[in-house]
Parts: C-alpha cells; structure tokens; sequence
C-alpha cells in the first residue's frame, strides 16, 4: 500500500540574532561589520527533518510510528499525506489516504459540519452518493447531531476532532494516518476512536498512526517504526519498537547533559540545565522509596537579560510505558515563580510519595504567563523506587498490579 524510497525534507532554519535583547549601538555596529566583510551575516542553516528514510507497508498493516520530540513524526506525516513535498526520494500511495494530522485539518471554517462532510469526501474522490450512504454512521459516531449546521469555526476543540476523525475513518479511505491530536478528544470517544481504527486494520485498510502514549501503540499496532532525529532507528514488532524506543531514552536521558539535550521545544528564553533529586536533607538520593519526603530541584539558564515573572513549572511523572501518572504544577496551588538572567534552580516539594515499587520518567514544561512555552523536555532522568514503608504496616502494596498508592479505610456495617 505504501512505500517510501530514500525520503529527505530539507528545511532553512532561520536564526535569531541577538535579537530581541539587542541595542541601537548593537545593531548599528553590527550592520557596520557585515558590510565591512562585504558578505551577508548568517542568519540561517539547513536542518534535515527527515534523512534517508526507506521502508514499506503492507495492506492491513497498522503501523505505529514513535520517536522523541523532533524526531520527524510529523514531517513524514505531511509528506505521506501530500500536504509538503520531499527534498529528496519519494513515496509510491496505492489507494485514496485520508489524514488528521491536527485539530483543523482539510475542514473550511465558515462550513458548516453538513458541507464539510461532502467537501471531505469529495476530496478524498467518493461521489455524493457514496458519502450520502455513510453520512449518518458519520454523525452518529461524532456525535455533533445537534450542531451538524453550524459553522464548524464555532465548535470547540473536541468537537472538531470527532467530526474530523468520523469522516476520515468512515469514508474508507485504503490509508487512515492519525496523529497525536486525538489526545484532544476525551477519553471515552479516544478509545471509541481506538477501536474503530483496529476494525479498519481488520477490514483490510492500512492505519499509520502517530502516539507518544505507548501502551496504546503496544495494544493498536501490529508494527512500530522508530525514528531517530529524522532518521529510521528501528522497524519491528510494535512491543520491540517500543522497547527499542525506551531503551534509546534511558541512554540518552544517562548520558547527555540536559543543556546539550537538542530534543526540546520552547523559544530558548530558559533552558532547563539540571535535574536533581534530594531528600529534606538536601542530599542527592539515586533511589527513592514509597511514602518518602523528597525535593525535585530544576536547575536553569536564562539567555534573556531581565526576569520573567509569573511563570508556571510542571513536572510530570511517567511509567515505563510513558503512561502519565503524577503531574505537579506551580500555577495548580498559585505558586507560580520568577527567573533571573543569572538563572539558578527551581524546587518541587513532595511529601509522601506515593508511587509503588518501579521504574519512573520526567518531563518538565515551562511557561510564561500562559503566553509562550520556555523550554519541554521529557525524559530528563530516569528513577527508580524501591521499598518504603508507605502504609505503615509493613505491605509495600501490590507493585505489579498498581503504580499509585493511597491509604483508605476500611469498615463493616
């Protein structure tokens, strides 16, 4: 159904200059040196998203694609979506491909829910009466009944992701490829969505889909590609891809130094230099146990020359399955902090820690004043917790069958 030759995407990244920190004077002597030289400053660098990449797929296959931040997910997406063109190589489609690669997708705005149900089809070359004959198992399964003639500008968020996602799987396209957005809708219509993508692997349609989460790519997909900073790491069984993939950040997360981490969003403005963990003694501990006090500090650099006020920090914590289970966050308790150009750490207190026995993942996210994002970054470091007392009765609960602890008590009536 699909093969992909030698695929590159070439893009011209554009740099800053010292930009927004910049003074007359600066920019005055600046301009005076580049003309001096008499040869234009360089302002930008080639950045390969994507660097010969081959493999192919075959019908009725459902094929998870996985990889960090920046690996060229959704650059390999577009492509295979026809929506950007490769640099180099190419890409051979048998069969109509329809893609919801972000909340918006192939939908007009000022149309409502009815019209871009017949506009989608129409793109994807079905006849009227073809997408006549799907029309209500598409509303239904959207579930925007009510709304089918407004203006989809108008729906939230949620609502334009059912729709969009009822009319690319109902409209039998031969090629179904999904990325992450369905992390919009809620989580009952996500396993609705889950489920009607194995039935389209099951009627032999090919399903390509795109997931940090995952134990969901584990239970969906019958393969599971890696990519590797645009390049194919690895091409298996979903279960080996996906431990291939945990196995590359834990050694990425050992080895290199946060402020060298490349696989990162956020504008730069602060840069996340460090990852500590200390009990209240302030002594760095490698293993923490259940029920223990513990101080989660977050070093930083700043490359502006002036505070930030207001801004939110977020730690969250992971399984081995990056399935998200803790998520602590400034703005949540009105705790919000200030940077300073001369940068230092952040500290998140946690007291009775209430993981069981296991193996954990961080990612931290900072933001300013809900405005712009500063630095994300998962996988800072990889932790382990072992033993701990955490209900005082000696039990350290039932480490295979939950990762969350919480007293409770019990009774007879």
């Amino acid at each position: 159904m699909l093969r992909v030759e030698n695929l590159g995407k070439r893009y011209r990244v554009a740099h800053q200059s010292p930009g927004n920190t910049m003074t007359l004077r600066d920019a005055i002597v600046d301009t005076a040196q580049s003309i001096v030289r008499r040869k234009p400053r360089v302002r930008s660098e080639e950045f390969w998203a994507l660097d010969r990449v081959s493999f192919t797929v075959d019908q009725g296959e459902r094929v998870g694609i996985i990889g960090r931040n920046g690996a060229g997910k959704s650059t390999l997406l577009k492509i295979l979506s026809r929506i950007t063109e490769p640099t180099r190589g190419k890409i051979e489609l048998w069969g109509r491909v329809a893609s919801l690669l972000e909340v918006g997708t192939g939908f007009h705005p000022e149309l409502t829910g009815r019209e871009n149900i017949y506009l989608n089809g129409a793109i994807l070359g079905m006849s009227r009466s073809e997408i006549a004959r799907k029309f209500d198992e598409i509303v239904e399964f959207a579930e925007v009944e009510r709304f089918l003639d407004t203006p989809v500008k108008r729906y939230s968020s949620g609502m334009y992701v059912r729709l969009a996602f009822a009319v690319a799987a109902h409209l039998e396209p031969e090629i179904l490829i999904v990325d992450e957005v369905l992390a919009v809708g809620d989580v009952q219509f996500q396993k609705k969505c889950l489920s009607k993508m194995e039935d389209v692997g099951a009627s032999g349609r090919t399903v390509l889909f795109v997931s940090h989460n995952l134990s969901t790519v584990e239970a969906l997909c019958t393969r599971g590609i890696v990519l590797q900073e645009g390049t194919l790491g690895f091409d298996g069984t979903a279960q080996a891809a996906v431990q291939y993939y945990l196995d590359a950040a834990y050694d990425l997360a050992s080895s290199t130094a946060l402020g060298l981490r490349r696989d990162r969003s956020g504008n730069g403005k602060v840069r996340v230099s460090h990852f500590r963990i200390l009990d209240l003694n302030e002594a760095e501990v490698s293993v923490m146990q259940s029920g223990g006090d513990y101080l989660f500090e977050i070093g930083y650099q700043s490359t502006v020359n002036y505070p930030l006020h207001n801004v939110a920090v977020s730690l969250d914590i992971f399984d081995d399955r990056t399935n998200r289970l803790l998520l602590f966050r400034s703005n949540f308790t009105n705790e919000n902090v200030s940077l300073f150009p001369s940068g230092g750490a952040i500290r998140c207190c946690v007291r009775d820690l209430p993981l069981a026995s296991g193996a954990y993942r961080f990612s931290i996210f900072i933001s300013h004043a809900n405005a712009e994002v500063l630095d994300y970054i998962t996988d800072v470091a990889p932790s382990i917790v072992e033993g701990g007392d955490f209900f005082g009765t000696g039990s350290g609960g039932l480490p295979n069958h939950c990762k969350i602890l919480k007293r409770a008590e019990w009774s007879t009536v």
